[in-house]
Order: C-alpha cells, then structure tokens, then sequence
C-alpha cells in the first residue's frame, strides 16, 4: 500500500472525528448560510429596535423619578 492511499484511506476513516476536531465547516453548514445570516441580521434589527425603546423608556423613567424625588423635598 502506498502512502497516499494509506493517507487517503485514514482520512476517509475519521473525516467525521476531523471536522469535529478542527471544527470545520461542512457543505450542510454552508448550504443555509444565507438563511442563518438573514435571520442574524433580523435580530439585529429587532435588538437595536428594542434598545432605542428602551432607553427611551429609561430616560423617562429617570425624569419621574426626579419630579417624585423633588416633590418631597
């Protein structure tokens, strides 16, 4: 047996325990890449949404907060 067949033949043996191990992409992982990137970025959206909300909600709270504290004084 030459080298290289020996070579190719372990590596079609653990290629499964290689890409595990290197943690390297596969055709599967790259076939929905957009999808997984558009959802990415629709979260993103929603987050940055929510962000804006709530630190608008926040301030607000913050300005109540010193109207009550200034009515107690």
């Amino acid at each position: 047996m030459r080298y290289s067949d020996y070579l190719g033949s372990y590596v079609d043996r653990r290629m499964k325990y290689l890409i595990d191990e290197w943690d390297l992409a596969t055709r599967q992982d790259i076939g929905d890449l957009e999808a997984r990137l558009s959802a990415l970025e629709e979260e993103s959206r929603r987050c940055s949404w929510f962000e804006g909300s709530a630190s608008a909600k926040l301030t607000e709270l913050e300005k109540r907060l010193e109207y009550v504290r200034g009515r107690r004084r």
